[in-house]
């Protein structure tokens, strides 16, 4: 074991149940720091009660900023930003995020499973816009765009153009070098932007499937009954696609702009890590 060397940060809001459900256990081999948004419930006396340090923020500053405030109060050589919905078994994954870490640098990600044990896509290849409207089944996007959602098998690991946010690990110094997450997302595709700047500067990101960590995932925008978190991730398109419009245009033609992503996504990982 790597013992605290280790930081985890949780953003929190609204999240207590799910907290008691998915961070019971003993003594934590690594520091917790919990960021909670001005939750209305619980949220961080459960997290305290839990074992964490808990920040209390007056107000709902975004996904983003919460994971940089909670990134200035880590102590570990190592950081793994964690859902709540999170199942974390750190004898079953810090040895191989921080062997992958040390050797590759960049960011790494478990491969996640679902509530029951399926593995869920959490790497992923090139946002383009209608590979995000496959990804919601859209005919015949979904088959053209098909290996968009990427796994990794047990034994093996694979370059991603991006990873979800919800679980998100590297060398300290190496994320405060890439400057953290971009704090113009308050909610969605922060993740995207972080692979891709990852990627353009020199940091690649891996998916590791020796690695499996359950992440009870329920997507707010699934349904479409508009929502608050729909326009959230209409904001947040609107700023991504601004920023890299190659992914809703083509021009310029995204190979041409992130080469060494293109080369790279969906190949293996030298020595399965």
């Amino acid at each position: 074991m790597t013992g605290r060397r280790w930081s985890v940060v949780t953003v929190t809001y609204n999240s207590a149940q799910t907290l008691r459900e998915c961070w019971r256990g003993e003594t934590r081999p690594y520091e917790w720091v919990v960021v909670d948004n001005c939750s209305s419930d619980d949220s961080a006396a459960v997290a305290e009660r839990l074992g964490a340090r808990v920040i209390r923020l007056p107000e709902n500053v975004g996904f983003s900023r919460a994971n940089n405030i909670g990134l200035r109060q880590v102590s570990g050589e190592y950081v793994l930003f964690a859902n709540p919905d999170l199942e974390i078994n750190p004898t079953e994954g810090f040895d191989v995020l921080q062997a992958h870490l040390d050797t590759h640098g960049g960011l790494a990600a478990p491969q996640l499973l679902s509530s029951d044990g399926v593995p869920q896509p959490n790497g992923r290849g090139f946002p383009y816009a209608t590979a995000k409207l496959g990804n919601r089944k859209v005919w015949p996007l979904s088959r053209l765009h098909a290996s968009y959602r990427l796994t990794a098998a047990p034994g093996g690991a694979i370059w991603v153009a991006w990873v979800m946010g919800a679980a998100v690990a590297a060398r300290t110094r190496d994320f405060v070098d890439l400057g953290g997450w971009n704090e113009r997302f308050f909610l969605y595709y922060e993740d995207h932007e972080l692979g891709l700047r990852a990627w353009r500067n020199g940091l690649q990101v891996a998916l590791l499937g020796d690695v499996r960590w359950t992440h009870h995932w329920g997507r707010a925008t699934n349904s479409f009954r508009w929502s608050r978190a729909h326009t959230l991730e209409l904001r947040s398109a609107r700023t991504f696609f601004g920023m890299f419009p190659e992914f809703l245009t083509g021009l310029p033609p995204a190979p041409r702009r992130h080469r060494q992503a293109a080369r790279m996504i969906g190949s293996a990982v030298p020595n399965g890590r």
